[in-house]
């Protein structure tokens, strides 16, 4: 059997549709404006920045209009606010490829800008490539996520005018680990089945996951003022990657902080869904799914979407699928039959279920369940495994669903061996133990001496599938009589 992914696999819209979200994002929508306008008048610092003179003509463009009346403090306030929007813009645009900068001769010469190669892209590309400029984009609004705000540069500023990373007591890794450990849950939470999905995810459950150990029962004091610290960070995190279009993000209610004398404290007992909300919800967009799993891909986890398989082998297929939630595994199914011809898909579908390995039984279920979303036009290459020991039953099972005629009768060899394979199958598979029971109780129920017929059926998980049989089995008396049956098969095979 294949080696189980790390994640459940994530459903993306198409490219297309990535991208459109993509140039929607703020962020990025200013600096596509921005990389337009730029040209031979536009001056730069030696750092790239815009400089202080041509701010206001770039807060023109964007139309940031401030709506205050002037000689206020509000109007001040909201010119200023415009402006920094303006330079983060302006330096995404440089970041990402669509504005190119030339230093200027000296500190006391601008140097020039003008549209970068990646501009014409924008329009002219294919959605790949404005995902790319995307993708630059997110890296570098996570890079500025990282960084400490600073409020008072004169205290870290060094006698050579150098800022003093040491006086931050800030760590550059371990910042970027802990916001990429963050994106992940966040991003595990949303693809998991029986998570939120689309829903939003309250802040201080998110900030928890990263700070209280899962072996902790009521959070300490020092721990729940980690959760506090966390909170106040991911609340000025999530503002900036909102604005790339990562996430969604409802931050923290003001009000709490001023409550608490601008300290916001993580919530001590549950919260009605109205409290949850003040403390800041926040979910990632189809965009935003994308973007980690991208990171992810980058850093060497295995974080499948559907859709990945569609153009693989059918052993691929349903050895892929094998850890798949059952919704995610009937979409990738659904996606590599699409356009394929029917019958010979079966054909290779049943050759790839073939197998006395470990993982066999699981690949036969997911054959089984491919082949229920195909029509009668799969018959011919499923009669042709009638007599076939591993996938007769199967066959047999498919035909009778679909009133075929002419359905050969199953030997009893093969119906104990169905019966061995389905319920191996259904454990490999970790699903629902209730359902499980269900199975083994009704396999039993139908077939009077299963215990004493089982024990014999020459499969290579018999004795594991009689052992499980015993431990799930509410019936004692079956319970025992699995058991037994089990000692006898491991006899039999001398393991």
């Amino acid at each position: 059997m294949s080696e189980q992914p790390t994640l459940p696999p994530v459903r993306l819209p198409a490219d297309a549709e990535l991208a459109r979200d993509a140039l929607a994002a703020p962020l990025l929508a200013r600096a596509v404006l921005l990389a337009r306008w730029a040209g031979p008048e536009t001056r730069v610092g030696t750092g790239g920045e815009l400089v202080d003179e041509q701010l206001p003509g770039a807060v023109e463009v964007l139309g940031l209009t401030v709506e205050a009346d002037e000689d206020t403090e509000a109007y001040e306030e909201a010119v200023e606010h415009a402006e920094i929007l303006a330079a983060d813009a302006w330096r995404l645009a440089v970041d990402t490829g669509l504005v190119t900068v030339e230093d200027g001769a000296d500190d006391e010469t601008p140097g020039g800008a003008g549209p970068g190669e990646n501009l014409a892209l924008v329009t002219g590309g294919s959605p790949q490539d404005v995902l790319a400029i995307w993708l630059d984009g997110f890296d570098a609004v996570f890079a500025d996520a990282v960084v400490p705000v600073l409020d008072d540069l004169d205290t870290i500023v060094g006698e050579d005018g150098e800022i003093d990373l040491a006086s931050l007591d800030w760590d550059p890794e371990a910042e970027g680990e802990f916001l990429e450990g963050v994106l992940g849950n966040l991003y595990l939470l949303t693809v998991s089945e029986g998570g939120p999905g689309d829903g939003p995810v309250p802040l201080p459950a998110l900030a928890a996951s990263m700070v209280v150990p899962d072996d902790m029962g009521e959070p300490t004091d020092d721990v729940l003022q980690q959760v506090s610290d966390a909170m106040m960070q991911l609340d000025e995190q999530f503002r900036l990657l909102e604005a790339i279009g990562l996430v969604e993000y409802q931050p923290v209610d003001e009000a709490l902080m001023a409550e608490a004398d601008d300290e916001l404290a993580a919530p001590a007992a549950p919260l009605d869904d109205e409290d949850v909300s003040r403390y800041g919800l926040v979910r990632l967009t189809p965009l935003g799914l994308h973007g980690v799993r991208a990171r992810m891909l980058d850093a060497g986890v295995d974080a499948p979407a559907v859709g990945d398989l569609a153009d693989k082998g059918a052993d691929a297929l349903l050895g892929g699928i094998a850890g798949y939630p059952e919704s995610a595994a009937r979409a990738e199914t659904t996606a590599w039959l699409e356009g394929r011809d029917v019958e010979t898909a079966a054909r290779e579908l049943l050759h790839a279920a073939r197998g006395s390995d470990a993982g066999s039984p699981l690949r036969r279920l997911h054959c089984q369940q491919a082949l229920s979303l195909v029509g009668t036009e799969a018959e011919p290459a499923v009669r042709e495994v009638l007599d076939d020991p591993e996938l007769g039953g199967l066959a047999r099972v498919w035909l009778a669903e679909r009133g075929a005629a002419d359905v050969p009768a199953p030997s009893e060899s093969m119906i104990f061996w169905l019966a061995i394979d389905t319920i191996a199958a259904q454990l490999d598979a970790d699903g629902d133990l209730a359902e499980v029971q269900e199975l083994i109780e009704g396999l039993t129920g139908r077939h009077s001496g299963f215990f004493e017929a089982a024990w014999r059926v020459e499969h290579p998980a018999t004795a594991e599938v009689l052992e499980a049989m015993g431990r799930l089995h509410r019936d004692k008396t079956a319970a025992k009589e699995a058991r037994k049956s089990a000692f006898k098969a491991r006899s039999r095979s001398g393991a």
